[in-house]
């Protein structure tokens, strides 16, 4: 008896040690619910906005992210890397999940994640249904409640997600811009997803998208991936840019974190374009900022050079003929030109902005 009283006291010690500290936040972000009339179903949306959001005017990229309740925290530092790094603006992350009491998500996103019915998953097929409520709820709550920029829109997700990002892809192409699958599900309903595939092809959509998707190469599946994966490329769409990988020494899961980051990477990828001397040349000079610091540009074998200092250098990449970035950081300079010549150039760094003066 006194054996079984110590271990209950020392448990219910534990319990309370436990119990008087707070639970890790993620922050930047925030949850918000959204009651679907047309799924009837309540989701939760885990939201990320970037650190210069609340005072800045412009319209955000979005990226819609499948299973949120799994894959929000590893969106948002993936997120976080690559923006620092420059080489993604910055974004607006909408992790979508399911609310209501108890929801349980395997079941949940066989439903919503499914094009077609399958007798093994009687609640299956219901992806169209689900794009609806996206379409017609989730994006219009986003655009009004968020500076979100409705012509910048990526969909990402994984097997089952994946399965629903590339049949949105092919079938409600006009919605999404960016697409990223981690081990999508292609051989759901016996291959049914390779139907839909070449109804796209034949639609010969002129819309420009980008499309990331992997496997990992210690899958059951990958030899179907590679399969589906084979086919599109033979397809050379005139508007899609597509690139898959085999992720080495990667299981299911594992997909994940490499699709997701390298699918940014790929989707938001800048520009790089080969400018004419004479371009470049008009950019050459010192410039101020109004609290008096210079920088100096200089055209240095075809490219522009950014120099804080005679040591401090960073090799400058055209995304057009007025914009310019660097890809170790988040570095980007818009030049704003008066007839013709440049009267100096936004500089803008990580949530930094100001105007840089050309003085010479």
């Amino acid at each position: 008896m006194m054996k079984h009283t110590i271990v209950l006291l020392l448990l219910a010690f534990t319990v309370s040690a436990y119990a008087q500290y707070p639970k890790v936040d993620i922050p930047g972000s925030e949850v918000r619910k959204i009651t679907s009339k047309i799924v009837d179903q309540e989701y939760e949306l885990q939201i990320m906005l970037p650190s210069g959001f609340k005072n800045s005017n412009k319209k955000y990229p979005v990226i819609y992210l499948m299973d949120s309740q799994w894959d929000f925290p590893l969106l948002k530092c993936l997120y976080g890397e690559h923006y620092f790094d420059g080489f993604v603006p910055e974004l607006i992350v909408v992790g979508v999940t399911w609310g209501g009491v108890n929801p349980n998500p395997d079941s949940l996103r066989a439903r919503d994640y499914t094009p077609t019915n399958e007798a093994r998953l009687p609640q299956s097929g219901g992806a169209d249904k689900f794009l609806s409520f996206m379409k017609n709820e989730l994006f219009p709550f986003v655009e009004t409640n968020y500076k979100a920029d409705n012509n910048n829109r990526t969909l990402m997700g994984c097997s089952l997600g994946g399965l629903f990002t590339l049949y949105t892809l092919f079938t409600h192409t006009d919605m999404f811009t960016g697409y990223a699958a981690a081990s999508p599900a292609v051989e759901w309903d016996k291959g049914v997803l390779y139907k839909y595939e070449k109804e796209f092809a034949e639609k010969r959509s002129t819309k420009p998208l980008r499309v990331y998707m992997t496997v990992g190469d210690v899958e059951r599946g990958r030899s179907s991936f590679e399969r589906f994966a084979a086919q599109m490329a033979n397809r050379n769409y005139t508007s899609v840019a597509l690139k898959s990988k085999v992720l080495e020494n990667t299981g299911h899961s594992g997909t994940k974190s490499e699709t997701f980051s390298r699918g940014m990477q790929y989707v938001f990828e800048k520009p790089n374009l080969n400018l004419d001397e004479s371009v470049l040349n008009k950019y050459v000079g010192s410039y101020q900022s109004p609290t008096g610091n210079k920088i100096d540009i200089r055209n240095e074998e075809g490219k522009l050079a950014l120099y804080f200092s005679p040591t401090n250098k960073y090799v400058l990449y055209s995304a057009s003929e007025t914009d310019f970035y660097a890809t170790s950081e988040f570095l980007n300079l818009e030049f704003r030109n008066e007839s013709g010549k440049p009267r100096g150039f936004q500089f803008n760094r990580y949530n930094n902005s100001l105007f840089m003066t050309k003085i010479n």
